[in-house]
C-alpha cells in the first residue's frame, strides 16, 4: 500500500478530475439528498453484531504476516476514517460522514482482534491525522491536499482509499477471515458507492457497477 506507484495512482485521480472540476459548484445538497442505493451492493454485518462470534472462535498462533497485515490494517482503516471525516467537514456531503462512522466499526474490529491476540495496539494516538507508520501519516497528508480540490477529486480519493485498503490476508485462523471477509463487504459498498457520485456528475464512467 505504500509504494510510490500508488502516489502516483493518486495524483492521476486528482489530474483526470481537474477539468471537470474547474467547473463544479461546491453545492452538493441535491447530491446529499439522493438515495445512498447503487448496484452490487453486498451485506455487510455490523461489527457490534459479529463480536460474540468473534470471542468463541479458536485463536491459533498468529504467523508474522497475519501478524503484520492486522496491524497495517488497523492504520489503514483508522486512515479512511480519518480521511472521510475531513472531507466531510470541508464538503458536507453526507456519503463521507456515511463511510467515516462505518470505517469507526472497521478500525474497532481490527483493534478487537489484537486484543484477543495480545498485540499492541499501532494507535497510541486516535486523534485525526496522526499515525504511527510514517508511509501513512506521509498519505494522508497527501489525500487531504487531494481532496480539498472538489467535490469530484474528494469522491476520486474516496475510490482510490477503498482500493488500497482492500487487502488480501492469508490465514486460516476462523475469527481474522470473518473480519476481513466483512471488511471487504464494506470497502466493495463504499467503492460503489463513491463511483456512483462521480456518474452522477458525469465525471466517471463505467458499466461495471
Amino acid at each position: 500500500m505504500h509504494d510510490s506507484a500508488n502516489t502516483w495512482r493518486l495524483r492521476g485521480w486528482a489530474l483526470g478530475t481537474q477539468a471537470a472540476s474547474q467547473q463544479e459548484s461546491r453545492q452538493v445538497e441535491t447530491h446529499n439528498q439522493q438515495t445512498e442505493e447503487w448496484p452490487h451492493q453486498v451485506a455487510a454485518e455490523d461489527f457490534v453484531s459479529l463480536r460474540p462470534a468473534l470471542e468463541t472462535l479458536a485463536s491459533d498462533p498468529l504467523s508474522e504476516p497475519e501478524l503484520q497485515g492486522l496491524i497495517v490494517m488497523r492504520e489503514e482503516e483508522k486512515l479512511a476514517r480519518d480521511v472521510y471525516l475531513t472531507l466531510y467537514d470541508t464538503w458536507g456531503l453526507q456519503r463521507f460522514s456515511n463511510s467515516a462512522q462505518n470505517e469507526q466499526t472497521h478500525t474497532e474490529a481490527i483493534r478487537d482482534l489484537l486484543i484477543k491476540y495480545n498485540v499492541t495496539d499501532p494507535v497510541i494516538n486516535d486523534n485525526i491525522g496522526v499515525f504511527t507508520d510514517n508511509s501513512l501519516q506521509n498519505l494522508y497528508t497527501e489525500l487531504v491536499a487531494i481532496d480539498t480540490v472538489s467535490v469530484s477529486d474528494a469522491l476520486a480519493v474516496g475510490v482510490t482509499i477503498e482500493e488500497l485498503v482492500i487487502r488480501d490476508i492469508q490465514t486460516d485462523n476462523d475469527d481474522i477471515t470473518l473480519v476481513h471477509n466483512n471488511l471487504l463487504r464494506g470497502s466493495d459498498n463504499h467503492m460503489h458507492a463513491f463511483m456512483s457520485q462521480l456518474i452522477s456528475r458525469g465525471v466517471y464512467t463505467s458499466h461495471n457497477i
